[in-house]
């Protein structure tokens, strides 16, 4: 798959954008605060409906258009895939000139209004950031939010499970903090009980299903990226007694009914777990409790890993989600890199070039072109972005000097 065009209206800091893309390695240079980054992340937003760096869409408007009487931004994409073309169009409108205004969310495929989860597959990607190196060393709700991205943008059945466990847990939360300050019968549980175990088993099941195969993919790159000196391995920390991981689920099977064992785990769990959900009023284990490890050499990199190990750990895992994307969806994602070669040495950003060469198309940010070969960038489509404009330059230009900005 490929982007062919993407257009922009009053999104970040570009006021109106129209530019095609070609199918072909892009690199995207300019200075600080130029437009890069917002480049990057109006696309993954177009592919998974959610910004890579800020929690709340209103401040992806532009400020020109806070005085308008109805702000708005909007973003659109013409992408060519095996089996046809898409046109996804998102739409964020806010209510009034004021800054807190309510703000609301449009979709549209190919022409018709959608709701934002069936916007997700249409166009995938695989997004490096300088700070991948959180997904081993931060928060699990990273790590959760890590595997709930990738899964989504390539298993609508996932996607539906995870938003039906949501759903049940928001009702089972509301009732367990009705039930704390009434003291009502703690029965009334039983149904959301049955409920979250049913979709909490389905979303546990698939995302180890999906650690098993990102695991195979990065064990091998690790003993690379460390010139053998570690072998890597992924751990699902589920923050409830489960049984082991089962077999693939049979050919036909319901994708709607998980495993007996894993779902009577789940209830028996959430029994022992009452009396301290109700005292908390709040659901305490659970999906959205739990945590994704990486075992170097069967050493914690979150934990105990270093600087270095952590971002080795993280390349590797982002190498593993290409392979596994492809392998889901038949075809290569498309991968963008956000000025990640800065932060690399020469054996891991000869690694990454590597995967590279394997894409459809790569659309890379730099500050400076000089971490990358010369035979790299004579090939690559070379633009300049400054203040929200993209203009496209010869290879000329780049071998001048390395277009390098402050």
């Amino acid at each position: 798959m490929y982007l062919k065009h993407l257009s922009l209206t009053n999104y970040r800091n570009y006021a109106r954008l129209e530019q095609a893309f070609p199918r072909q390695v892009i690199l995207a240079q300019g200075g600080n605060a130029q437009g890069k980054t917002n480049l990057l992340e109006a696309i993954y937003y177009l592919a998974t409906t959610r910004s890579p760096v800020i929690g709340s869409d209103r401040h992806l408007l532009n400020w020109a258009c806070a005085k308008d009487p109805l702000p708005f931004a909007r973003l659109v994409a013409e992408v060519e895939r095996a089996d046809g073309c898409r046109r996804i169009e998102i739409t964020l409108i806010r209510d009034g000139a004021a800054s807190d205004g309510r703000l609301t969310r449009r979709f549209r495929l190919n022409g018709v209004d959608k709701r934002a989860i069936d916007l997700l597959g249409q166009l995938n990607v695989v997004l490096f950031l300088p700070q991948d190196v959180d997904l081993v060393a931060g928060a699990p709700a990273l790590r959760r939010r890590y595997l709930d991205v990738t899964l989504c943008q390539v298993d609508p059945i996932y996607c539906r499970h995870l938003q039906r466990y949501n759903r049940v847990l928001m009702q089972r939360n509301h009732l367990l903090r009705r039930l704390r300050e009434r003291h009502d019968d703690p029965a009334h549980l039983s149904y959301w009980d049955e409920q979250l175990a049913r979709w909490g088993a389905l979303v546990v099941e698939r995302r180890r299903q999906a650690i098993r195969r990102l695991e195979a993919v990065a064990a091998g790159l690790q003993p690379e990226l460390t010139s053998g000196a570690e072998h890597l391995a992924l751990s699902y920390e589920a923050s409830a007694a489960l049984p082991a991981l089962e077999a693939e689920p049979p050919h036909g099977s319901d994708p709607d009914q998980p495993p007996a064992a894993l779902s009577e785990a789940f209830l028996r769990a959430l029994a022992q777990a009452r009396p301290r959900d109700l005292g908390s009023g709040m659901t305490t284990i659970g999906p959205h409790r739990d945590d994704l490890r990486f075992l170097a050499n069967g050493i914690d990199m979150g934990l105990f890993g270093s600087r270095g190990q952590q971002r080795t750990v993280a390349l590797a895992l982002k190498l593993a989600e290409v392979r596994f994307m492809e392998q889901a969806t038949g075809e290569m994602p498309i991968l963008l890199l956000d000025d990640v070669m800065s932060e690399l040495d020469r054996a891991r950003g000869r690694c990454l070039l590597q995967a590279v060469h394997g894409a459809a198309q790569v659309i890379i940010s730099a500050t400076d072109l000089s971490p990358y070969p010369p035979d790299f960038v004579a090939h690559a489509a070379l633009w300049q972005v400054r203040q929200g404009t993209i203009t496209e330059r010869s290879g000329s230009d780049a071998s001048a000097d390395t277009m390098s900005e402050e």
